[in-house]
């Protein structure tokens, strides 16, 4: 999700790319990108693997949906927990240690004997997603000079909607090829040589500031932060609520065959991405306009899927719009916790991650139960109808995001703000 943000956290000695060993700098961003490439697919590729995985296992979609829910659950429960048991350790130590724990992972996803193991191995990625996003998000910008910093931030979260236009695509066309087993295959060898690339160019990050449990308390306490969740909750549980059935529907209602949905699902990811691109430079400034245009635009296209979307060129219409506007969601909610607490970016990404996370699994899982009990063309009724519960949200209340005042909270010596009280 590519944004360009003034919130950054403050630059400390240890935060400039040591230039007399060569690490850090550009080579560095580009490692913790991949990294962040290689979680988002294998997040995300059961979403286009959910048929042959349940044929497998012989389970149905909303029992196999669980793949996407359990992820999220622990992630919620381990961005805050990670974070502040880490929160004195050397952010490269943390970031490649949850590497090595993804690679396990997508091994244990590709030798599954059954679907127990598929579901432990995404309780593992849940644990990687929660920590990786709340102590690597705000990464980017300590690796490069100042005036190079919004960049790197932006090639940063581009990685998220790359994970929908290549890897996800690519991860159904190996799975048709090769069957499903040999996606995640490949998926951990390229976290392996992510790993790699980190342990060669990322430098000695120790954090810039300590994120405890009192931090995270006071930012709850704010208004704009409240807001933020609450227009978060809804806009994600709409999303994943129907998006995490696509592939179903396009069986079913489109009749669409693997290649049309891999040609389709990668037309949703490039829309991601100019949906991306376009929301990252404006959603700091406008907020308000850009995240409703993005939640209507969304909430438009799932509540016409049913009646549009029959056919291969309007499922590819509909889609192209659905992918640009959740493109633009991460960026825009972001921002608004970024906005909400200026003075605690990595604890505005705890909860920015926990949220999203959280409310992931909620949709997922509630789709499921929609999905097993009616149909997929139900699901996309259902996500449009609180896609637009949504975007009222973010009209009442998005012009009211303002930074939440600054209180001083003495930790072993060092003074970090507690947050809004």
């Amino acid at each position: 999700m590519a944004t360009t943000t003034t919130h950054r956290p403050p630059a400390a000695p240890g935060d400039r790319p040591d230039r007399r060993t060569g690490q850090g700098g550009w080579p560095a961003v580009l490692a913790v990108t991949t990294g962040v490439f290689s979680l988002v697919t294998t997040e995300i590729l059961p979403i286009g693997l959910l048929t042959p995985i349940g044929a497998t296992f012989r389970i149905s979609d909303g029992t196999a949906g669980l793949m996407m829910t359990l992820p999220g659950l622990v992630a919620a429960v381990a961005a805050p927990a990670v974070t502040v048991a880490t929160r004195r350790a050397d952010r490269r130590t943390v970031l490649c240690a949850l590497l090595l724990l993804l690679t396990l992972a997508d091994l244990l996803n590709a030798l599954a004997p059954a679907y127990w193991a598929v579901l432990a191995a995404r309780v593992a990625l849940g644990l990687v997603i929660g920590a990786f996003w709340s102590v690597g998000s705000g990464l980017a910008a300590r690796l490069v000079p100042a005036h190079r910093q919004g960049r790197a931030t932006t090639v940063f979260f581009t990685a998220v909607p790359l994970g929908s236009v290549l890897g996800v695509p690519a991860g159904v066309y190996l799975g048709s090829l090769a069957g499903w087993r040999a996606a995640f295959l490949v998926a951990a060898v390229l976290t392996v040589l992510t790993l790699a690339a980190l342990l060669l160019s990322l430098p000695p990050l120790p954090p810039a500031a300590v994120t405890d449990l009192g931090v995270l308390r006071g930012l709850l306490t704010g208004r704009g932060t409240r807001s933020g969740l609450a227009a978060t909750f809804l806009i994600v549980l709409a999303h994943f609520g129907s998006y995490t059935y696509v592939t179903p529907f396009l069986e079913t209602t489109a009749h669409a065959g693997p290649g049309l949905v891999t040609g389709l699902l990668l037309g949703y990811g490039a829309a991601g991405l100019l949906g991306n691109a376009l929301a990252g430079g404006r959603a700091a400034g406008a907020l308000r306009p850009v995240f409703g245009a993005a939640v209507l635009l969304l909430a438009a296209a799932t509540l016409l899927m049913p009646l549009l979307g029959t056919g291969g060129p309007g499922a590819a219409v509909l889609l192209t719009l659905w992918g640009a506007a959740y493109g633009a969601v991460p960026v825009c909610s972001l921002n608004w916790f970024l906005a909400a607490a200026p003075h605690a970016p990595e604890a505005a990404g705890v909860l920015f991650t926990s949220s999203f996370q959280a409310t992931l699994s909620i949709g997922a899982l509630t789709g499921g139960l929609v999905v097993d009990r009616s149909s997929p063309a139900t699901v996309m009724v259902l996500g449009g109808a609180v896609a637009l519960l949504a975007a009222a949200v973010v009209r009442g209340y998005g012009h009211r995001v303002r930074p939440e005042p600054v209180t001083e909270q003495r930790d072993s010596g060092t003074d970090t703000p507690s947050g809004a009280r």
